[in-house]
């Protein structure tokens, strides 16, 4: 018989080795806060709760809640082959602090959200991996019982810091240029050359040339990010032989396009006049390239919180979250069904889209499952491409070869925690407090929007938006999107009209400001919404993310 397959151990540090150690005498451990006695997870020098800096090691009891649980088809890591249920956990002393782990002992068909759990460990190398199995399998508890947000997301607009000023740095900006390169499936192409072709349109979009360029900004910048990107600002500038008076590069940023309002930040700051804004992927030929021993990924733990547990991928973050949202306001697949067929729609009118072939609610309710409940088309489409966008000083446009694109507004204050599975627990996070910071920026409302542009890495991405943004009630999305009717081309709310990240292919947000400066100079063709003047378009969620509002020249 082949010997097991050991599953993946967290790397430790000094601050960590004792957590990962405490299951070897089947006890779990967290750090507690001595002056306000609350747990702190992930480890920390300090709490968030009281800044307090004086902690204990302390025995929990080892019991917990089941807040969620997927059931992972499509992945598959060392030691915990396909299928498998990736699960968070609350820990009974304080349900603030939240485990990823995995669930055991139990047939995914018999789990409920609010059972009582137990854990029990698995020895990793030196490290001991908490599961939890059910306490008790007959002990399902009501809805009631579950956790809450510290704040509800309706209210979450609460914590939301008015404009430091009444003038506003949008006021001092424009978009002036739009380019993309050719966008497919595996097309073996150099990544800076995708990028070039991006940059290069850009700039002549705008009337421009490269030595008008003194900006250059780009998401997520140079470093080990394999298929999603070419190397950043410094690679961009050995190829073109730029020299910017400003630059920017980096993924901790607003969203995969924060690089544009990063961007704005700097004109509107006179550090430069026209800055250009850059994304590239090619996880398309990336993966193709490891599957056939062209490339060998780097190896590692990304987070060893959730990678030992197989939580590999956002998926399976997002959809617990998705699974909370069921449970507690009633939406089901079919909700989400009704973005994925409105994305599959618009992308038949799109010649540059990857997928536009017609999908109905037969073909998405029957697709092959990722991890419940997400199938194949709630999940975005991996491809080869790039992004490019010239932001410049409001009083250059005129002077440029487009109708200027003006920015009415942004959003990006963080308002919920950063940590994927200790943040809000029935909407993506990262776009509650996004979106409620948007409005605080402007007198526009969500009525006055003409067509929306929202991130969707997972249909779940565009309904959390949607409900954030207040173009429908937090947990009303069911009855919104029913029939796909509102989010039609014609509908009130046009929503990703080329297609989105879904069907056109995931350009990380920068797809959709595209489409955004698009529609607003009347230029989509056959999609084209008519008279639309005002754009919001989102960008990314999960990590920090952004919004914006963008509005038609007068």
């Amino acid at each position: 018989m082949a010997e097991d397959i050991q599953r993946l151990a967290p790397p430790t540090t000094p601050e960590t080795e004792f957590y990962w150690a405490s299951g070897a005498d089947g006890l779990l451990r967290f750090r507690q806060c001595r002056s306000c006695a609350a747990l702190v997870h992930p480890p920390r020098p300090v709490c968030r709760y009281c800044r307090g800096e004086d902690f204990d090691i302390e025995a929990v009891s080892g019991y917990a809640t089941l807040i969620g649980f997927t059931v992972n088809h499509r992945f598959t890591v060392p030691g915990l082959p396909a299928p498998y249920v990736v699960a968070q956990v609350a820990i009974a002393e304080d349900d603030r602090v939240r485990l990823t782990t995995n669930v055991i002992g139990a047939d995914p068909a018999d789990l409920a959200l609010g059972q009582r759990m137990v854990v029990e460990f698995q020895q990793a190398g030196r490290s001991w991996l908490p599961l939890f199995r059910p306490a008790d399998p007959a002990a399902a508890q009501p809805l009631s019982a579950l956790p809450t947000d510290p704040v509800e997301p309706a209210r979450l607009r609460e914590r939301i810091r008015g404009p430091v000023t009444g003038a506003k740095f949008e006021d001092r900006v424009a978009i002036t240029g739009i380019g993309r390169s050719r966008i497919g499936r595996r097309l073996l192409a150099d990544p800076m050359s995708l990028t070039v072709q991006a940059c290069r349109a850009a700039v002549q979009d705008a009337g421009l040339s490269f030595d008008d360029i003194d900006g250059l900004s780009t998401y997520p910048g140079s470093g080990d990010f394999g298929p999603f990107g070419e190397g950043g600002v410094t690679a961009v500038e050995s190829a073109l032989g730029l020299y910017p008076t400003w630059h920017n590069g980096g993924a901790e940023t607003f969203g995969p396009g924060g690089s544009v309002i990063a961007a704005m930040l700097a004109v509107a700051g006179g550090l430069a006049r026209h800055v250009l804004c850059f994304r590239t992927v090619w996880e398309s030929s990336y993966g193709e390239l490891v599957r056939t021993g062209r490339i060998t990924p780097a190896g590692g733990i990304t987070d060893p919180w959730l990678v030992p547990f197989g939580a590999v991928s956002a998926a399976h973050l997002l959809a617990q979250t998705a699974q909370r949202h069921f449970h507690r306001y009633g939406t089901d697949r079919e909700t989400l069904g009704w973005i994925a067929l409105n994305q599959r729609a618009n992308a038949a009118l799109d010649p540059s889209a990857i997928y536009r072939d017609p999908l109905t609610m037969d073909d998405y309710l029957s697709a092959r499952t990722i991890t419940t409940p997400f199938g194949l088309y709630d999940c975005d489409v991996p491809c080869d491409g790039a992004v490019a966008v010239v932001v410049s000083a409001r009083e250059t446009a005129a002077d440029l070869a487009q109708p200027a694109v003006l920015v009415e507004a942004v959003g990006t204050q963080i308002a919920e925690r950063l940590e994927w599975d200790q943040s809000t627990l029935t909407h993506e996070p990262q776009v509650l407090g996004q979106a409620a910071h948007l409005w605080s920026r402007t007198d526009l409302r969500p009525d006055d929007v003409d067509v929306a542009e929202l991130y969707d890495g997972f249909t779940f991405n565009c309904l959390s938006w949607i409900e954030a943004l207040g173009f429908c009630g937090i947990g009303e999305a069911k009855d919104f999107l029913a029939g796909g009717v509102n989010i039609a081309r014609d509908g009130v709310l046009p929503l990703n009209t080329h297609g989105g990240q879904l069907s056109h292919g995931r350009t990380h947000g920068m797809g959709l400001i595209h489409e955004a400066v698009t529609q607003l100079r009347g230029q989509a063709g056959q999609r084209q919404i008519p008279d639309a003047r005002v754009a919001v378009v989102s960008s990314g969620g999960l990590t920090p993310s952004g919004v914006m509002l963008l509005r038609r020249d007068a």
